[in-house]
Parts: C-alpha cells; structure tokens; sequence
C-alpha cells in the first residue's frame, strides 16, 4: 500500500524519482525452515533474484514495473506460486530473467542492497524503508509508513510532507501504533 501510495499520489505531486530496492523477508527475518513463514519468504526471496537480475541487465527503470507485477498476482490475484517467466512475459521483459529465480549467486546482490536501508533505518524494523536526501544532501532512512489504504490525494500529501518532516529532524526516531485493519488494496492496477 506505502507503494501504492508514493505512486500514485505522492510522486506526481512532489516530482519524485524513485529506486525501487529489495528487501528480503527471508534474510530479514531469517525465518526456521519449518516455520509457517518460510515458505513465503523464500518463494518472494526468490522473486528478487529475478528483479536483480532485470535492474543488472536492463537498468533501474525496468525493475518498476516487475514489482508492480509481483504486487497485482501476490496481493491482488492472491497467486503467491506463479512462475517468474509469466510475470516477465507480462511486462515485456525477457523471460530468460526466469533463470534468476534458483540462482543464489544473486542473493549477495539483494543482500547489498538490503544493507543500504538498514544501515540508514536500523535492525528492527521492517518494509517499507523510504530513503532520501535532505537539505543538506545527507541520506535519511525511514522505516514506514505501513498504511492499510491509499489516503485521499489532499491526506497523501500531507502525510508525504509529515513523514519527510519527521525524517530530518534530528533525535526523532519513532511512532506507532497497534494496527487493526488489514490491506484495503482496491482494485487491481
């Protein structure tokens, strides 16, 4: 939903340039193999490898619209097993990228990448991770914010402002509260 938001609210209204980077639940959150969660976080771990691949061969821009690929068959077709060569077919993009999906040799990359937003944001905390530079050209990290729909385009706004405001002031590191609503993700883009 935080991407959904930055897209299609946010972004035009704040000309962004976005970097779309990995973060990998699987080396996250290391979860035991015999966990109720691993099974999703290596088959999404390994969705990644695909998109590094693509970023390595056909630059940043042609990792957009992979993930919003993932995004549609994963949270609105509820498809969590599809093969990675129909979401590379969907979106024009060669289907030899499929090959990634076994590969580890990709997993340094998604590690590397990884590293950048926890190193800006910290160890406990989770996905979405924004990152920008601030007035003063330093890098700034936020975990957040996890939103369950996309707000109105007057709120998203505001709550772009608020959470870039919150970023560069100094000493400020967190809010939360308990959520109790799921993802509202409306209709499929």
């Amino acid at each position: 939903m935080t991407a959904r938001w930055v897209v299609d609210a946010v972004a035009p209204e704040r000309d962004l340039s976005i970097t779309w980077q990995p973060i990998s639940l699987l080396e996250k959150n290391q979860p035991a193999e015999d966990s109720e969660y691993y099974a999703a976080s290596y088959q999404t771990h390994r969705y990644l490898r695909v998109m590094e691949s693509v970023r390595a061969a056909e630059g940043d821009d042609a990792v957009f619209p992979l993930y919003w690929e993932y995004g549609r068959r994963i949270h609105h077709d509820r498809d969590r097993d599809f093969p990675a060569a129909d979401a590379l077919k969907a979106v024009g993009l060669d289907e030899r990228h499929a090959a990634a999906f076994d590969d580890e040799t990709w997993d340094e990359e998604i590690k590397k990448r990884m590293a950048v937003g926890i190193e800006l944001a910290g160890e406990d905390i989770g996905t979405p991770i924004i990152a920008f530079d601030d007035d003063d050209g330093q890098r700034v990290g936020l975990f957040g914010p996890v939103i369950t729909r996309v707000p109105t385009p007057e709120q998203s706004l505001r709550l772009w402002d608020s959470f870039i405001g919150m970023a560069t002031v100094p000493g400020f590191w967190e809010l939360k509260r308990t959520r109790t609503e799921r993802p509202e993700f409306g209709e499929r883009p």
